[in-house]
């Protein structure tokens, strides 16, 4: 069994995520087959589209497979993560750009990495069981693949909740956040691939659309109100000051993650509000560089994943502790490092 496969169907491009038991985690290596297939079809007069889904029912796919990145970085290796991370990025900022249209099937969870394989593409499906989320700050990093500009362009103030709690949207929620588009029950997505291959014609997407079940997102005050704040401390404090459960439930996520990562999350996601995609891709690439050195990213993955002891001893003991120059160092340009796509044609 190989970890993602890639062939032709009809008109269609087909890519499947295929190891289900890790929950579709994206390696390097699939990074790379997809980008070569992407190349590939870009040039195809057979392919007129593209269909990205996931083998299994649990998950599209939840995040990254962070392992090698771990272990690489704690024998001292800086640079397999940084390559890692660009190269990530410059595969979403291609699926965003491509000049044929693609199409992402998303079920169970769809986080961290799994949202920049899938969020960014022309058509964005989701079924009953979608659980999509951006939790990158309970293991030291930012939301990034993207995140940062699909945060800063969702509604009102609901990219600062989406991006400081980690939120797990179900299927309207991500339809009304601007992570997905169209609602597909399971049960017809074989179908959906089957006409998509046989004629390669998006507008078969409208023929399946269905009404997602109701989501809470969209009538949710509270989430306008508390996270209007333009710091994560006021935000924390107001989230303190309010007596309802889900308050409680969302202080909870908010202090228990890094808060150097809290930070520099939200600061991201606002400047995003004013950049491009590409824009946006560099800034999180600032931030990933430096994530592994003199950031939470190692201690973060290690009580989540390797120990799991869900005891993270990270560089601020609290909120208050993060200084806007903690902010401004882990967000400011790289120089002769800093992100550019530079693809001519995507």
């Amino acid at each position: 069994m190989t970890d993602i496969l890639i062939r032709k169907d009809g008109r269609a491009g087909r890519i499947t995520l295929n190891r289900p038991k890790a929950l579709n985690a994206v390696t390097w290596e699939m990074i790379k087959a997809i980008d070569a297939a992407l190349a590939d079809w870009r040039k195809d007069d057979a392919v007129d589209l593209v269909i990205i889904d996931a083998a299994g029912d649990r998950a599209f796919a939840a995040g990254g497979d962070i392992v090698d990145l771990y272990q690489a970085s704690k024998a001292g290796d800086l640079s397999y993560g940084r390559r890692f991370w660009d190269e990530e990025y410059r595969l979403n900022l291609t699926m965003a750009r491509y000049s044929k249209p693609i199409l992402s099937l998303m079920q169970g969870f769809t986080m961290g990495g799994g949202v920049g394989l899938s969020c960014h593409v022309a058509h964005r499906i989701v079924d009953e069981s979608a659980q999509i989320a951006m939790p990158e700050c309970a293991i030291g990093l930012i939301p990034d693949v993207g995140g940062s500009w699909l945060l800063a362009h969702a509604p009102g103030n609901l990219g600062a909740f989406l991006g400081l709690t980690g939120y797990r949207m179900g299927p309207d929620d991500a339809i009304y956040a601007g992570f997905a588009d169209t609602f597909v029950p399971r049960g017809d997505w074989d179908a959906l691939i089957d006409a998509l291959c046989a004629d390669g014609d998006v507008s078969v997407i409208a023929t399946f659309s269905a009404t997602a079940p109701d989501g809470s997102l969209r009538t949710h005050a509270e989430i306008e109100d508390v996270f209007s704040g333009a710091s994560v401390t006021a935000i924390r404090n107001r989230l303190s000051a309010s007596a309802t459960e889900q308050a409680a439930k969302w202080l909870k996520a908010v202090t228990a993650s890094s808060p150097l990562s809290q930070h520099c999350a939200l600061a991201s996601i606002l400047a995003a509000k004013d950049m491009t995609l590409e824009q946006a891709f560099a800034q999180e690439y600032r931030f990933s560089y430096r994530a592994v050195e003199h950031g939470d990213f190692l201690e973060g993955i290690r009580a989540q994943v390797i120990d799991k002891d869900r005891q993270p001893k990270w560089r601020h003991a609290s909120l208050d502790e993060v200084t806007p120059v903690d902010v401004s160092a882990m967000l400011a340009p790289l120089g002769d490092d800093e992100w550019v796509y530079g693809r001519d044609e995507a």
